[in-house]
């Protein structure tokens, strides 16, 4: 097996996990927008959204390296709330906007159409955190290598292996017809998780994901050769994770066994 998937909730399944064992948390959390996930997770009132979100993040940080990260995805409506807790346990290194490419066509009539996510970076030591920028450059196109060949920029590393990502990163929402798409509402772009993977956990390291949902965590730690663990409390969307890397397996002989 290259991965550990739990079909329960995370508040109890983090009890598995031992502390300071792993070196990234990825997790996108139920948004309290009322989404429809086969239970009643995502349809909380304010109150008693936020003080579940309290609880399974104290519950979760204990469980990172010294060296560790913790990336959350959430919606404007709660990131104030949310990132304003988390920084009183840990140091917050960016909010990143990740824009969601939303056609431009219809949308709301009496607000702004919202069309991103907010994801906040976390480390447990300011100083010490593991941080690959160079494993998520974005190369140059030739255009602009081309145009940078001038005598200051010869030998220019950032040139040759491309610029660092920004916190605005803008890469599309998975539409219906998309070769990735799964059967679940939320699913994140495999590419979106993969820059968060490269950057945040060193080769074999651990990934944790405790809102597994359709098993792009899990998926792209494994394609980059890290260790992973997963909790998902909907056993349908566990059926679907085990499909999906079961196809991964099949289609690579190359693939480590990480446990």
């Amino acid at each position: 097996m290259t991965y550990h998937l739990y079909n329960e909730d995370c508040l109890t399944g983090l009890d598995k996990i031992a502390d300071e064992s792993i070196d990234l948390i990825v997790t996108d959390p139920p948004y309290c927008l009322g989404k429809d996930y086969g239970n009643d997770s995502d349809k909380m009132n304010s109150d008693d959204y936020l003080e579940w979100t309290q609880n399974w993040i104290n519950k979760a940080i204990p469980k990172l390296k010294i060296t560790g990260s913790f990336y959350i995805f959430l919606t404007w409506q709660y990131s104030p709330e949310i990132f304003s807790f988390i920084k009183t346990k840990m140091p917050m290194m960016n909010e990143i906007i990740w824009d969601r490419k939303v056609p431009s066509m219809g949308g709301s009539t009496r607000r702004f159409t919202s069309v991103h996510d907010n994801i906040g970076f976390f480390v447990k030591d300011k100083k010490n955190y593991y941080f690959d920028i160079d494993a998520v450059r974005i190369p140059y196109d030739a255009v602009t290598k081309k145009a940078r060949t001038r005598s200051i920029f010869k030998g220019a590393k950032w040139l040759e292996i491309g610029y660092n990502p920004k916190d605005l990163w803008s890469i599309s929402r998975l539409h219906r017809q998309h070769a990735e798409r799964e059967n679940h509402p939320t699913q994140k772009p495999l590419e979106l998780i993969e820059r968060i993977v490269k950057s945040s956990c060193p080769e074999h390291g651990t990934v944790l994901d405790l809102f597994a949902g359709s098993g792009t965590t899990l998926e792209a730690s494994i394609k980059n050769n890290r260790k992973t663990i997963g909790f998902e409390i909907n056993q349908h969307y566990c059926t679907i994770i085990d499909n999906r890397l079961a196809n991964i397996n099949s289609q690579s002989n190359l693939l480590p066994n990480l446990f």
